[in-house]
């Protein structure tokens, strides 16, 4: 899932947040879902892509799908002050705070308890009992993490309560990080995340509430700036010249769970590590660094996940389309469609249907000389996974 979007939103963070434009509580104007008719637009022929849903604004990044349906998405403080900034999505496209209105608020009466509301959360995760999981990297417009607000956190669906609250201190998220993604080894009750803002791998101890950053500035975390990565047909580059540099982001884990796989975002590079090995804490970075395996060339990408078969599945956001990886390296698209605006993260079901947003980052001022030229909703779509 990707982390990059406009510095506008910086200087006027304090005043938005202290002074947001819409109740708590309530379905933010800017969070509307726009019209099912204006999704047509654009739609390659013949594509398997359905919308589940569209927003106007806040930007979209993450979703994340349960068995029984329920469908979650959120909205990172970048260039918005979303109300929702983790919301549950209604079947009819409305968003709703969650787990509540409480949690969703961030503003100067809330700093003192950064760990009892959401800052800036940047990745949702259903793991395989039903449990969904929040990353916070509490790093509101990219700026800096706020102190004490790095966080993972474990909801029940059932009850809405969070049963779990990892905070991580700054030898593991330090102020210039960005916890980007996560997925939940529910068997060895382990999580695995990608920092993206200096480049590691986070190894979470979910029994022991504990947390420990490996692998920080390797190489294979960190992303190849001699490349000229485009999207929409432009090369990304920002205000002041700089190319996109997008350290570790995708991420997924083998179904078996013996493996991890990650990326950099503008890197055309694939890796894995046993997750054996992660799980050692007397493994130095050396010895960790010895067990990654260069899986070689795939497309540049934000997202990542597996299906059943090992296929590993990538947001390939410089054509507008998702690819399919199998186990045996061969690299196919599975559909392509200009809709696809910078296809950001997967969630997968058990009855193989595959989700997907569309983030449309490289449209967002960072990237277009401090003007936004978003001109199409953020998407949520859904496609079965092919045979």
């Amino acid at each position: 899932m990707a982390t990059y979007s406009c510095g506008l939103f910086l200087a006027a963070f304090s005043v938005a947040c202290s002074s947001p434009a819409t109740p708590e509580g309530a379905d933010a104007a800017n969070n509307n879902s726009a019209s099912a008719d204006s999704s047509a637009t654009g739609a390659a022929a013949n594509s398997p892509l359905q919308v589940v849903a569209e927003f106007r604004e806040p930007q979209i990044v993450g979703v994340a799908v349960l068995p029984d349906g329920r469908t979650f998405g959120d909205f990172p403080r970048w260039d918005d002050n979303p109300v929702a900034p983790v919301a549950e999505i209604g079947t009819d496209g409305s968003v709703k705070p969650y787990p509540d209105a409480t949690w969703c608020m961030w503003n100067e009466t809330t700093r003192n308890e950064p760990q009892k509301h959401w800052i800036c959360p940047q990745s949702v995760h259903a793991d395989k009992t039903g449990m969904l999981w929040v990353l916070d990297p509490a790093s509101p417009g990219l700026k800096a993490t706020v102190p004490g607000g790095p966080k993972l956190v474990k909801i029940d669906p059932a009850t809405n309560k969070v049963v779990q609250n990892i905070s991580f201190p700054e030898n593991v998220a330090p102020r210039k990080s960005y916890l980007n993604d996560v997925r939940v080894d529910t068997q060895n009750s382990y999580a695995y995340i990608t920092e993206s803002g200096e480049g590691s791998l986070v190894v979470v101890d979910l029994k022991a509430g504990k947390a420990r950053r490996v692998l920080t500035k390797h190489t294979s975390m960190l992303g190849d700036t001699t490349l000229n990565i485009k999207a929409d047909g432009h090369e990304m580059i920002d205000a002041t010249g700089k190319r996109a540099r997008f350290n570790a982001d995708g991420i997924a884990l083998s179904q078996d769970l013996q493996y991890l796989y990650w990326k950099p975002l503008t890197s055309y590079k694939l890796y894995r590590i046993k997750t054996e090995a992660l799980r050692n804490p007397a493994l130095t970075d050396a010895q960790l660094a010895q067990q990654i395996e260069d899986l070689g060339k795939v497309p540049a990408c934000d997202g990542m996940e597996i299906d059943a078969a090992n296929n590993l599945y990538l947001t390939a956001f410089e054509d507008h389309s998702i690819k399919r990886r199998t186990p045996n390296g061969k690299i196919t698209t599975v559909v392509q469609d200009t809709r696809l605006q910078w296809p950001d993260t997967f969630a997968f079901t058990a009855d193989g249907t595959m989700y997907v947003t569309a983030s449309a980052i490289h449209k967002t001022p960072t990237w277009n000389k401090g003007v936004g030229k978003q001109d199409q909703p953020y998407w949520i779509f859904k496609m079965a996974l092919p045979k």
